[in-house]
């Protein structure tokens, strides 16, 4: 079963989160910031992955540090879900478009974190969500999931389809990366026995 739980309690946050990586993209997402469940929803119906996630934030601060905390519960879950990793494709890419935006998200389960961020937003908020804070979840996802995450939009002047096709992306080339290997059978893909 590559399914995992998880639950983060800090001064700042109180958050729990399941994924199945076998699922059908089923979603419970609370977390108190629309856009952000809005978001998340795309993650998992594009991914095909299950996620359960429900979040209680200092939201009267602002947004921060519920969104990036969920970052790093998802991508520990993940983490934790995938295991030693044996028989799975380990790369995922995808090039999306979306109206005026086109995003790109090529990515590794390798264990080796890592963020390379091209994405530029022509304004600072969607509503009232901070434009910045796509970045920052990214940034805690790919850390604590161990993956190696490149992100670009190619082009895009609307905030929304930008923010948007950037979760579908990584979507759908996390799809590609989770799924069992039919001619990996059940090996580890790397030379060097892990990952």
């Amino acid at each position: 079963m590559r399914t995992a739980t998880l639950s983060r309690d800090t001064a700042e946050t109180r958050i729990t989160a399941t994924v199945d990586l076998d699922g059908t993209g089923a979603r419970e997402i609370a977390t108190g910031v629309g856009f952000f469940d809005h978001m998340l929803d795309q993650l998992a119906r594009h991914s095909l992955i299950d996620i359960s996630l429900t979040a209680e934030g200092d939201l009267h601060i602002d947004d921060h540090h519920t969104v990036e905390d969920c970052g790093i519960v998802l991508g520990q879950a993940l983490a934790r879900a995938l295991g030693d990793k044996r028989g799975i494709r380990r790369y995922g890419d995808c090039l999306l478009p979306m109206d005026d935006t086109l995003a790109r998200a090529a990515l590794d389960l390798s264990g080796r974190p890592w963020l390379a961020w091209d994405v530029a937003f022509p304004t600072a908020k969607i509503g009232g969500f901070d434009t910045e804070l796509v970045r920052e979840f990214f940034q805690g996802f790919a850390t604590h999931g161990g993956i190696t995450l490149h992100v670009d939009v190619l082009r895009g002047v609307n905030s929304h389809h930008i923010a948007e096709a950037s979760f579908k992306a990584v979507a759908r080339a996390l799809r590609m990366a989770v799924e069992p290997d039919p001619r990996g059978a059940d090996a580890i893909p790397s030379t060097k026995g892990r990952l």
